[in-house]
């Protein structure tokens, strides 16, 4: 049997209160994801034969996530959930099988659950099985009516009676139908008197005509969280976050205060990483094993070796090799490289950099379009000026050479193996292997000039 599975995300999002009027609400991120991309990314994980994803108000830019997955479709007009999904009819109608339809508000939504329900439809030959969950306060939310796991109806809260009100069991927006029955009934909708038709109705049609609608009961309601609002936006990041830290721990690794660690859904940590509080680590990074990052550290996109010490820093799109100790205060972007042993102190930024191995650069310089060679000494206060004002040069300094502090390399120019650069330089020209170079001002003292200066 065929599986697909049908992404509603046209919805305007109008309580996120953006300013931004042409942005979807399924592009607010959850952990540095957009909250699309999580429902996406759990139905993925069930390798069914397709998945269309509806687009509207918004939609370029979840298009671009959305294509990845698979067709995508526009919901011209907002004419409600039913008219969303059949938006897609040119692709599913014809097909037998089962559909899954999603919300790609639902950023907590996991493939366990997804899985488990569409064996539910299955196992109990259903027409349609709904994703319900059971509330402590279901305040806002549809009532599911039923006699065991198989549903009688489905009543909107502003019909409930008394006694219907007091049900805590919801209908949580997500469902298994089989797809032939799900297109009969949407084509035999009439619109609400709003102009919209909705989903529920052709589950309620179905009811009618005497097919079979089971309920599966969530685990964690907090799974069909909607998100509507800002505030839903940031229970849901934490209840990611906690979901993430917590398999990381259960894997090896150690969160000294996890209630501060941000890691994205995309990340991979190794055994016996060490996360002090106060640490971001987002994008496809990959830590090896023994790195002790933090306190205060923001990684992204980056890949680090094994055994690092990463301290108070900001390293992003970087390849960080082993045994390295970087920070405090470090900044590193645009595809550094920084080789094993090295050392990177304080109040340093290094820009499309390759360090070398054992190299040393204690504090306050930055290293912009360099090569460094092995056990080359940056000192204090270097700057490798590389741009030109129209351009940007690259310069190089070779293994064991000595750049003195305060001094300035103006690309392009390469300073060779075991040269050293005295303190102070502003170095134009290239500097051969073992000389010395000197490129400032002779001083000169005038007797007595100081204490005068000084008395005006």
């Amino acid at each position: 049997m065929n599986h697909y599975a049908i992404v509603l995300a046209a919805g305007k999002g109008t309580r996120m209160r953006s300013a931004r009027k042409d942005l979807s609400k399924m592009l607010f991120p959850v952990l540095g994801r957009p909250m699309v991309q999580w429902v996406l990314e759990s139905l993925s994980s069930l390798e069914l034969d397709g998945i269309a994803t509806v687009v509207g108000h918004g939609g370029d830019g979840v298009f671009q996530i959305a294509h990845l997955y698979g067709p995508v479709v526009w919901q011209k007009e907002q004419k409600g959930t039913g008219d969303a999904v059949l938006s897609s009819s040119e692709m599913l109608e014809k097909e037998e099988g089962v559909t899954l339809v999603c919300c790609g508000d639902m950023p907590l939504i996991t493939d366990k659950t997804l899985s488990a329900l569409l064996s539910s439809h299955q196992t109990n030959h259903n027409v349609v099985t709904i994703l319900t969950a059971n509330v402590e306060d279901p305040h806002g939310f549809g009532r599911i009516i039923k006699n065991g796991n198989q549903v009688l109806g489905l009543v909107e809260e502003s019909s409930c009676t008394p006694e219907q009100s007091a049900i805590h069991e919801i209908n949580a927006r997500v469902y298994a139908f089989d797809n032939r029955e799900l297109f009969a009934a949407l084509r035999k909708l009439t619109p609400s008197k709003g102009g919209e038709y909705h989903l529920t109705d052709a589950i309620r049609l179905i009811l009618s005509q005497g097919g079979r609608v089971g309920a599966f009961l969530v685990s964690d309601p907090m799974e069909v969280l909607g998100i509507n609002d800002r505030y839903q936006l940031s229970v849901a990041a934490k209840k990611a976050r906690e979901r993430i830290n917590r398999r990381w721990m259960e894997q090896g690794v150690s969160f000294e205060d996890p209630d501060t660690a941000y890691i994205g859904p995309d990340v991979t940590l190794s055994r016996d990483v060490v996360i002090k509080p106060n640490v971001h680590v987002f994008g496809r990074s990959v830590l090896g094993e023994g790195n002790m990052v933090g306190p205060d550290t923001y990684l992204e996109n980056v890949m680090i070796g094994a055994n690092n010490v990463i301290e108070c820093s900001h390293i992003t799109d970087t390849i960080v090799e082993d045994d390295t100790v970087l920070g405090p205060y470090l900044r590193c972007r645009d595809g550094v490289r920084i080789r094993s042993g090295a050392h990177i102190g304080n109040f340093n930024e290094l820009k499309a950099t390759d360090f070398g191995e054992g190299a040393l650069c204690a504090h306050l310089s930055y290293l912009g379009d360099a090569s460094i060679g092995g056990k080359v000494n940056v000192g204090a206060g270097v700057i490798i000026a590389n741009f030109d004002g129209t351009e940007k040069h690259r310069s190089s300094v070779e293994e064991g050479a000595m750049v003195g502090s305060n001094s300035v390399l103006v690309s392009p120019v390469n300073v060779g193996k075991d040269a050293f650069v005295a303190a102070g330089s502003v170095v134009t020209e290239d500097v051969p292997s073992g000389d010395l170079a000197i490129a400032r001002g002779r001083q000169t003292n005038k007797p007595g000039q100081g204490k005068k200066k000084l008395k005006r």
